[in-house]
């Protein structure tokens, strides 16, 4: 009996020396280190922590002691204080920024020579080779081909250099530069001569309707003549003519919008010689100086929308309104077909001058040479960007010299 309870005894003092090892081994284990999940985590309000600086140590400039940033008292103090780390730096970051936009200078108009690339690259080729080579029967080949790829137009081209070749014999002309002198000349007396003001009479409701075929940019081009001429101080309103594109009257009362402009639409699928007759009474009513009057893109060979085009333009000069411009809008990048454009609707609506949109996007510039010269139509805006500071009037001298530089 006493060897059975000595047994007991021993295995109580064994199995309690086991467990006491265990936990040693436990505590003396390292704790693994949490891994960051990446995301951030906003703590619920908790009460102030103790640590917290006072208003005395504040005033004084004293720091709040260091904390993690992860949890803790001091992550819980910054959540219910509502203090957001770095916001004074970043405040004073917007403040020098807001201050340098307004001490930024001006908005530049855009030059013709910093817009032009693709022309003036296409002919530069051309005009090097000129003047390596000096003047021969190649080199007058050579400003020819040049002239047709600008899309000057053959006719065109080939009475051009006829009267360049007539000048360079009458001045005894050897210089390859000097010839080039000479067609430049030549090139912004053809394009001189013309009157490219924006018509706008005094004491009346001026009328300015924009024609041309579909996707050359006309309810762009309103808008950005509405937001210049707003800005030059005519009181506008722009009418929605375009009743048959679903976003185009969206899209130009946007622009109204934006400019200040009066704005007046029609349902979708109506009369638009009715949506452009309401836009100049309303206008009349409010002594609005200037009423620019969108329509619907329509091909020019198709004779019951030219014809509807011509009802257009008679009812917008019925009294009180007065059309002083009728705008063709043309695509520079379509060159020669351009042409044909405007032949058709200058017979339609005795066009008044023409807007050329895209000419930065294009080398088929020499389609300024053709409109002015085969139809008589004075180029006065072209789109040389985006923005509606990017329209700008014609310069015929300033062309020339960026086509040259």
């Amino acid at each position: 009996m006493e060897i059975v309870i000595l047994i007991v005894v021993l295995l109580v003092v064994v199995i309690g020396l086991t467990a006491g090892a265990v936990t040693l081994a436990r505590r003396d284990r390292p704790r693994p280190v949490p891994r960051s999940t990446g995301r951030t985590t906003t703590l619920p309000p908790s009460r102030p922590a103790t640590d917290a600086p006072t208003e005395e140590a504040v005033a004084e400039g004293a720091a709040a002691p260091e904390v993690e940033r992860a949890g803790g008292a001091g992550a819980e103090a910054d959540v219910e204080l509502g203090v957001e780390p770095g916001i004074e730096e970043e405040t004073l970051d917007l403040d020098a920024e807001l201050e340098q936009l307004l001490e930024a200078p001006p908005l530049v108009k855009p030059s013709f020579r910093e817009r032009l690339g693709k022309a003036r690259g296409l002919l530069a080729g051309y005009l090097g080779q000129v003047r390596s080579r000096g003047i021969d029967e190649e080199t007058w080949e050579q400003l020819e081909e040049a002239l047709i790829r600008a899309d000057v137009g053959v006719e065109e081209s080939t009475a051009l250099l006829d009267d360049l070749r007539a000048w360079v014999r009458e001045q005894s002309l050897q210089e390859p530069d000097e010839v080039l002198d000479a067609l430049k000349d030549l090139l912004k007396a053809r394009l001189g001569g013309q009157d490219r003001s924006l018509r706008l009479d005094e004491g009346t409701t001026n009328v300015w309707l924009f024609v041309g075929v579909n996707g050359v940019g006309k309810t762009t081009t309103v808008g950005k003549v509405g937001r210049q001429q707003q800005d030059l101080g005519h009181r506008c309103l722009m009418a929605a003519g375009d009743t048959f594109r679903a976003a185009a009257a969206e899209q130009l009362e946007t622009w109204a919008e934006r400019s200040g402009a009066d704005f007046v639409r029609g349902a979708e699928g109506a009369d638009p010689s009715a949506v452009v007759f309401d836009g100049i009474q309303r206008a009349a009513a409010r002594g609005y100086d200037l009423v620019l009057a969108d329509t619907a893109g329509r091909l020019h060979t198709k004779t019951n929308l030219m014809e509807e085009l011509r009802k257009v333009r008679r009812v917008a000069d019925r009294d009180p309104g007065n059309v002083t411009e009728v705008l063709l809008v043309l695509d520079a990048v379509t060159g020669q077909n351009g042409l044909a454009q405007a032949k058709e609707f200058t017979e339609a609506t005795d066009v008044t001058g023409v807007v050329l949109t895209k000419l930065d996007g294009t080398a088929k510039g020499g389609i300024v040479l053709a409109i002015q010269n085969d139809l008589g139509i004075p180029i006065k805006l072209v789109g040389l960007g985006e923005t509606a500071d990017d329209l700008v009037p014609f310069d015929p001298d300033e062309f020339i010299d960026a086509l040259f530089a």
